[in-house]
């Protein structure tokens, strides 16, 4: 697991935010618990290990690594641990009644886990570890993106809550409508951090360390879904990257250091290769048209 990341544990049942909270604990030895209790916002609920025991209303559910807890608001439940000897580790995110309501402006779809937990008392969805491993990518960086200063935060923040509600809600859609999950999921996942990642390391042993997930089985996702190996696809989308860059007018130098290349030689064989030209031969080629376009400009 990622260090820092973990929460204190706080029993108090009303939100400090305004649209939500995320946490993530991991408790070696008992502690208070709060019993059964409600409270105004939605709470979704990842398991990830522990003899734990969930009750909603009148029903009870014991808890298994990949389950999903739905609570809405103002429905009674609780976390009932049996032994502490094993460590007992979630997630448990907090969202407001006005952000969820924001989301629903977007689409009834985001609803759909939480109207079927209210009409017909389904509150725990069932994972696969691959398809669970995948979530916990998306809440490990929504709470690093909150611990940062970066620009944009809020609205990425807000991006990243509403695709994991999403994401979520497929997966309650497929499980109560018995539709197959797919391998897709996980690959567009990868995609989607590499994407958001392309300057920091991209090797296979990195991404399956991200993904809780053997390298030999991301590798075989991969090559099903496109036909090359990660390897490959991280450099043809970092050579992408740097030839659009070059013709932006974008350094050479820049470019490559930018874009995850950390020796300037293979990133110039690479690139030569890739497109039958060198990135010095592009870039003479941009300022040509860059002055071309200058002289036509009235």
């Amino acid at each position: 697991m990622k260090k820092n990341l973990t929460s204190q544990y706080d029993d108090r049942q009303y939100m400090e935010s305004l649209d939500f909270e995320l946490y993530y604990y991991h408790d070696t030895k008992p502690t208070v618990r709060t019993g059964l209790h409600r409270h105004k916002y939605y709470e979704f609920y990842f398991f990830l290990e522990g003899h734990a025991e969930a009750q909603v209303q009148q029903e009870h559910y014991m808890l298994s690594y990949g389950d999903i807890l739905i609570v809405p608001p103002s429905v009674t439940h609780g976390i009932f641990v049996h032994d502490f000897d094993i460590p007992y580790r979630r997630f448990d995110l907090w969202i407001s009644k006005s952000a969820f309501s924001e989301m629903k402006h977007l689409g009834q779809e985001y609803a759909y886990a939480v109207n079927m937990a209210l009409t017909e008392s389904r509150h725990v969805i069932h994972t696969d570890r691959i398809t669970f491993n995948s979530i916990l990518s998306k809440l490990f960086y929504i709470i690093e993106e909150n611990k940062s200063a970066r620009f944009g935060r809020e609205c990425q923040l807000k991006l990243s809550v509403c695709e994991l509600i999403l994401t979520v809600n497929r997966l309650a859609y497929e499980q109560f409508n018995n539709k197959k999950i797919t391998q897709d999921v996980l690959y567009q996942n990868i995609c989607e951090y590499i994407e958001r990642n392309i300057d920091e390391d991209l090797s296979l042993d990195s991404i399956a360390n991200h993904f809780f997930l053997s390298k030999f089985y991301i590798s075989h996702v991969f090559k099903d879904n496109i036909g090359i190996s990660l390897h490959k696809y991280v450099a043809k989308k970092r050579l992408q990257l740097c030839h659009d860059a070059i013709l932006g007018g974008e350094s050479m130098s820049e470019a490559c250091n930018n874009y995850g290349f950390e020796d300037y030689s293979n990133f110039y064989r690479a690139f030569k290769k890739e497109y039958g030209i060198s990135p010095r031969e592009l870039a003479k080629t941009a300022k040509l048209n860059t002055a071309e376009a200058q002289k036509k400009t009235p």
